[in-house]
């Protein structure tokens, strides 16, 4: 039904329905969220053969909504620390920022890749086979860790069919160096060489392709 407006609009708003009344009250990670007095979170050590001591990096989350269909679990701060003094001041200043960043509110992912990104000009090192370009990289695979298990970041697993692939590729290597058990623990052929896709030294040549034992990617020529 129309309805006739005979006075001059000095003013409007809109009005929600009652449907989506209730959606005010959610609240979001802002800049000006005030610290509770508890927080959760978890402690990551890493140690790389360019440090004497280990680093503990502690990221603590804050709970959002809690008990309603909005909840949850963002990253508040961080904190890392270490007996060793030799990288104080800028630990102290990239967990300032980090932590500005994760209070700010959005999307905090992209910490994972800038951290990722950086390369220490006396080199990297392997750990566990993997290829870890610097000691910040190394901060920005716990962040992302931990991000994959509060549920900021899905965790990318190999579909059934690319598992089923990786698991072949293992069994026939295994089988032609005559070692059943080398594949058990995760270890790949000290003659692998790295994936430039997931960045571990797992790649082998088998039937004339070059296959990483641990993503699967392969490439023949």
């Amino acid at each position: 039904m129309a309805t006739k407006i005979d006075k001059k609009i000095t003013g409007y708003e809109v009005v929600k329905d009652e449907a989506g009344a209730g959606e005010t009250n959610v609240v979001h990670m802002h800049e000006k969220l005030e610290r509770p007095e508890t927080l959760v979170g978890n402690t990551y050590k890493i140690k790389t053969p360019l440090t004497e001591h280990a680093l503990y990096v502690t990221i603590n989350d804050i709970i959002l909504n809690p008990g309603t269909p909005h909840e949850k679990r963002r990253p508040f701060e961080i904190f890392i620390n270490s007996k060793s003094m030799d990288h104080f001041q800028w630990i102290v200043a990239l967990t300032r920022i980090i932590s500005a960043v994760f209070r700010k509110g959005g999307d905090a992912t992209f910490l994972v890749e800038e951290l990722r990104s950086v390369f220490d000009p006396r080199g990297g090192y392997f750990k566990k086979g993997k290829y870890t370009p610097s000691l910040v990289a190394e901060i920005g695979d716990a962040i992302e860790c931990h991000m994959k298990m509060i549920g900021m970041i899905r965790a990318e697993e190999p579909d059934v069919e690319r598992q089923k692939f990786i698991a072949e590729k293992r069994a026939a290597h295994q089988a032609r160096c005559g070692n059943a058990d080398s594949g058990d623990h995760g270890d790949f052929p000290a003659e692998a060489q790295l994936c430039v896709k997931c960045s571990t030294k797992a790649v082998i040549k088998m039937d004339g392709c070059m296959t990483c034992l641990n993503c699967g990617d392969s490439k023949c020529g």
